[in-house]
C-alpha cells in the first residue's frame, strides 16, 4: 500500500481515504479498491489534489456519480477524486450555473423551482453535471448541448479555462473533453421561463420519470444504457432480435425489462459483464452484421 509520508499529497490539506471499495461508488455496484480516495470541496482543493499528483508522479481518475461507469476488479490505481463535494447550484434569470459534482436530479429540481424549462430530459439520470457534460448526456428528445451555455475546466496542463458550447465538440453521447485528462468544474445552461409556471415544469418531469420507470430495470443496479446507438437501429431493438433478453453470465445479466440494460443480477464482478458485453457484441453482429459499441466507460485493473 502507498505511503503518503513526505508526498505532496500527504501534505496538501485534503483528506485522503485508502483501500475505498468502489463498488460503493458506482451504479452497478461493481468495483476493485481504489488505491487512494478524495472527496474535494472547492475547486481549489481540486487543484491542489492534481497538482499533487503531477509532483509525486500519481496517476489519478475523476468519478462523478460513477453511473456510466464499470470499475475493473483489480481497483483504481493512485488518486480517485469524487467530485460529489462541489455541488452548488445557483439560478440567475433564466441561466443556472452548477458545479460538476451536482446531481442531475437536484439541477433538474433548481430549475422547476425556478419555473425554467429545457432541463426535464435529464431528471432521473443518475449522473452529475460533469459527467453529462463529458458525454452530452441525453434522453427523451433533449441532449446538454441543447440547453449548454459554456463549461469550466482545467485542462491537462492544469490551467483553468472557460469554453462555450460552441467550442466544446459535442455530438452524440461525445464532448471535447471524451478521452482527455481535462477536469470539469462547472456549467451554464440558458433555459426558458415556462408561462405556466413551475407546476407545468414538474409535470413534463415527472412524466419523462414515469416513461423511465415502466421502461427500465431502475429496481436493478447497472450503469444504464450499456450500448451506443448504432447508425441505423436500436441497440435494445437488435439485442431484443437476437433473443438475448435475460442471457446471464456469472452474476451479470442482460435485463429482461429493457435488453439495452445489463444488470448486475447478484454479485456480479467486472469480469461477468465484460463478458456478457463481449457475446452479446459477437451474437448481434453474427445475426444481424450491426456492430454494438458500449456506451460504458471501463477503468482500472482488470
Amino acid at each position: 500500500m502507498l505511503s503518503l509520508h513526505n508526498t505532496a499529497l500527504g501534505d496538501c490539506g485534503v483528506p485522503i481515504r485508502m483501500g475505498e471499495p468502489m463498488s460503493r461508488h458506482t451504479t452497478f455496484r461493481i468495483g476493485g479498491p481504489a488505491e487512494l480516495f478524495a472527496c474535494p470541496k472547492t475547486p481549489e482543493e481540486v487543484t491542489a489534489l492534481l497538482s499533487a499528483c503531477k509532483q509525486d508522479g500519481l496517476p489519478y481518475f475523476i468519478l462523478g456519480r460513477g453511473s456510466n461507469l464499470l470499475v475493473g476488479d483489480g481497483g483504481i490505481p493512485g488518486l480517485t477524486i469524487a467530485m460529489e463535494g462541489l455541488s452548488r447550484i445557483q439560478v440567475e434569470g433564466n441561466l443556472l450555473c452548477a458545479q460538476a459534482g451536482a446531481t442531475l436530479s437536484a439541477v433538474c429540481l433548481a430549475a422547476r423551482e425556478a419555473g425554467l424549462a429545457g432541463l426535464e430530459f435529464a431528471y432521473g439520470i443518475p449522473g452529475q453535471v460533469g459527467g453529462g457534460v463529458y458525454m452530452n448526456a441525453g434522453a427523451y428528445g433533449g441532449e446538454f448541448r441543447d440547453v449548454l451555455v459554456s463549461a469550466d475546466f482545467l485542462d491537462e496542463e492544469g490551467k483553468f479555462q472557460t469554453l462555450p458550447v460552441e467550442q466544446l465538440e459535442m455530438g452524440y453521447r461525445h464532448s471535447l473533453f471524451t478521452g482527455k485528462s481535462c477536469t470539469i468544474l462547472s456549467a451554464v445552461f440558458r433555459l426558458e421561463k415556462d408561462p405556466e409556471g413551475p407546476a407545468a415544469v414538474a409535470a413534463r418531469m415527472e412524466e419523462i420519470l414515469s416513461r423511465r420507470r415502466e421502461k427500465q430495470p431502475l429496481e436493478w443496479p447497472s450503469a444504464g444504457s450499456t450500448f451506443k446507438r448504432p447508425e441505423g437501429a436500436y441497440a435494445a431493438a437488435l439485442i431484443d432480435q437476437c433473443g438475448l433478453k435475460g442471457f446471464q453470465v456469472g452474476g451479470a445479466r442482460v435485463s429482461e425489462k429493457h435488453a439495452g440494460f445489463v444488470i448486475n443480477a447478484g454479485d456480479a464482478i467486472c469480469a461477468d459483464v465484460l463478458a456478457l458485453i463481449g457475446e452479446v457484441q459477437r451474437i448481434v453482429r453474427e445475426k444481424t452484421g450491426f456492430v454494438l459499441e458500449p456506451e460504458v466507460e471501463v477503468t482500472g485493473r482488470q
